[in-house]
Parts: structure tokens; C-alpha cells; sequence
């Protein structure tokens, strides 16, 4: 079964979301991650093995100069020209105070040519829940270019089992916000992103009530999922809600096998690993891809 995956990370050296020894060794201490990195070839062969399509968080440049921002990027959008095939497309992330900076050099990425491009709007990290206003100039510009845009809600990894969270505000990812966005864009295409704990009943109404909103799962295993999320992923939500990874953080050799183990029908689980985000996103249907699988036997 191929595999679409609507959120991971880099892995690759220098562009990992973890950033400083200190940051790996939290890691290891609390969500028992152990430290890799990939060359750029070797990431794509991870992919390739899985026969995942995945869009990346390039999350970390939002606190960059807007030149050191645009070196990060190139790299992202040459990745994914070199290898189509693994990667359909990236998010990115901005602060949103810095707006006028912020659209010249999302236009200028989606401009590249190289594949899908979005905004993904972190509240949490950015001390701006997603209904405040001083987001209102990014989904307007996603409005215009026709494209989703990623909203992250409940618990974050970041900070997480730190004194103080690192001054993150949990209530800043609330599922709420999502809701007022949507109101307020009904032409918005949004998709939630993250299982929305403590807050799924409320993110499952949201679902039920906005029909421009959708939902992708990464961050976390099945298992845990809470049982109502489980009871809708088979019943009323199975064409609404897609899987996302967040490798490095999870691996596909752990998420598939307990995907799997959950005891969903075979059309449900193919409509959450793949079918479900091949319709949502342009170009993303297998036939799109074939061209990029084909030309991925002549990677170096």
C-alpha cells in the first residue's frame, strides 16, 4: 500500500528540528528518540522503501534573517526537484509579524516551480493563536493561490517536560481557533494537524460542523488514539481525516505496522495512508507521481 504522508520532518544534516545537543538528549529522555541523521540520498531511500509521498515542516527558518531564511529553503526546494518521487511538497512556517517579508518569500517558493508549498501556521510556538488577526494576510494569500493551509492544535512536543514548557501556552493550539478561521473563511481550505489532546471532542465537532476543514494526524501512534477519534476515523470522518508521520520523531516502521494492527477495514486504511490526500491535493494522485518514481532510478 503506498503511503502519504502529510507531515515529517528533516532528518538531514543541519536542518533537523532539533538543533542543539541539548535538544537530542531531551529528546532521548522523554520521547526515547535516538539521534540519526540521513544524507540527502539516504533520506530519500528511506522514503522510497516505505513507498511514502511526504510533504516536509521545514519549521526552523521562521526565526531567521530573510536571507538565512531563503538558503533554507532553496536547499528544500532543490530536494524536492531532485526527488519528486518521496517528496510532494513542503511546509513552511513564518512569523507572523513579519508578514510583508514573510508573503514576498512564500510567493517566491511557490513561484520555484519545484511543487506544493504551504503555510502552516504554529500558534504555540509563535505566542499567535490562529484566529487572531495577525494571520489574516496568509490565509488570504493561501485563499488567492488556491492552497491548503496547516493549523497545529493540541499537545506539542515542543517544550515538552521543560520548567515552564519554554514559555509555550498549550491553549494557544486549541481547536477553537481552527473553528474561528474557518467561520471566518469559509472559501479556506484547512487542514487541522495533530490529534487535538485534551481538546479531540471539541476538534470532532469542529470536523462535523466546518465543512472546509480537515484533518491530518501526525505525532502520534494509533493506539493511543482516543476512542472517539477511533469510532470516526471508521464511521463518519473516514473521507476527512488523513495520516501524517512526523518522522524523524516516529518512523514508518513503527507507525504502519500499529496502523495496521488497529483492526480498521482495508478501504478505511486506504482512504487515511493515501487516497484521502491524493484528493485533496492537487497533483498529488498516483499517476502524478509515477512520473517522479520513474525518474528517481536515476538519482546518483
Amino acid at each position: 500500500m503506498r503511503i502519504f504522508d502529510c507531515h515529517s520532518h528533516w532528518a538531514t544534516p543541519g536542518r533537523t528540528v532539533l538543533r542543539t545537543d541539548e535538544d537530542w538528549l531531551h529528546a532521548k529522555r522523554v520521547f526515547q528518540m535516538q539521534r540519526r541523521t540521513f544524507s540527502d540520498e539516504e533520506q530519500a531511500a528511506y522514503f522510497r522503501n516505505y513507498e511514502v509521498r511526504t510533504i516536509l515542516d521545514l519549521s526552523y527558518p521562521k526565526e531567521l534573517s530573510i536571507e538565512d531564511m531563503r538558503l533554507h529553503h532553496d536547499y528544500a526546494l532543490d530536494y524536492q526537484r531532485r526527488y519528486s518521487d518521496v517528496v510532494f511538497g513542503h511546509w513552511l512556517q513564518f512569523q507572523p509579524w513579519r508578514a510583508d517579508e514573510a508573503l514576498a518569500e512564500f510567493q517566491r517558493c511557490a513561484e520555484a516551480g519545484a511543487g506544493f508549498v504551504g503555510f502552516c501556521v504554529n500558534g504555540q510556538s509563535t505566542g499567535a493563536p490562529a484566529s487572531e488577526p495577525v494571520w489574516d494576510p496568509f490565509y488570504e494569500r493561501s485563499i488567492d493561490l488556491g492552497i491548503p493551509v496547516m493549523i497545529l492544535c493540541g499537545l506539542t512536543g515542543i517544550g515538552q517536560g521543560h520548567r515552564g514548557g519554554k514559555g509555550i501556552v498549550l491553549e494557544h493550539g486549541h481547536p477553537r481557533h481552527i473553528d474561528m478561521v474557518a467561520a471566518r473563511y469559509p472559501e479556506l481550505r484547512v487542514l487541522a494537524a495533530r490529534p487535538a489532546y485534551p481538546w479531540q471532542d471539541d476538534m470532532i465537532a469542529i470536523l462535523l460542523h466546518k465543512g472546509n476543514v480537515h484533518y491530518e494526524l501526525h505525532g502520534w501512534g494509533p493506539q493511543h488514539f482516543t476512542p472517539a477519534l477511533k469510532k470516526e476515523i471508521r464511521g463518519r470522518l473516514q473521507d476527512r481525516i488523513m495520516f501524517g508521520c512526523d518522522f524523524p520523531g516516529l518512523t514508518f516502521e513503527r507507525l504502519l505496522p500499529a496502523w495496521k494492527s488497529e483492526g480498521y477495514s482495508e478501504e478505511v486504511l486506504a482512504k487515511v495512508l493515501c487516497r484521502n490526500a491524493e484528493a485533496y491535493f492537487p497533483g498529488a494522485a498516483a499517476e502524478d507521481a509515477g512520473v517522479g518514481a520513474a525518474a528517481a532510478g536515476a538519482q546518483p
